[in-house]
């Protein structure tokens, strides 16, 4: 239930950013459950594997390029999903993470 749960909240976080950042433009609550499947399959999928291959930058940035590989599967979800748009590389690394920082206060809620 809790992957439910989770589900939900990010799909909720991605919606309230849509409505709070003026860069990000999504159809419906819909569409945002489609990018929380899409990005939930692809972070599943290829998360370690980008995290063992950019070791390296992520030691020397202290963790920060962990922000880019989040924005990386954002920015996959933008051009899968055609409902869902963000308009430049750098705002995608805004909005990835207001999504996170608002998934993380949703599933702090519902958890």
């Amino acid at each position: 239930m809790s992957w439910l749960m989770a589900w939900v909240a990010f799909s909720a976080s991605v919606f309230i950013a849509a409505q709070i950042l003026p860069f990000v433009h999504i159809r419906s609550m819909g569409t945002a459950v489609r990018v929380a499947a899409l990005y939930g399959v692809l972070k599943f999928c290829l998360y370690w594997l980008l995290f063992f291959l950019s070791l390296p930058l992520i030691l020397i940035t202290l963790g920060l390029f962990l922000i880019v590989i989040n924005a990386i599967f954002l920015w996959v979800t933008d051009k899968l999903i055609e409902d869902f748009e963000i308009d430049s590389f750098r705002h995608t690394v805004v909005a990835s993470l207001v999504i996170s920082a608002l998934d993380l206060v949703l599933r702090w809620i519902l958890l």
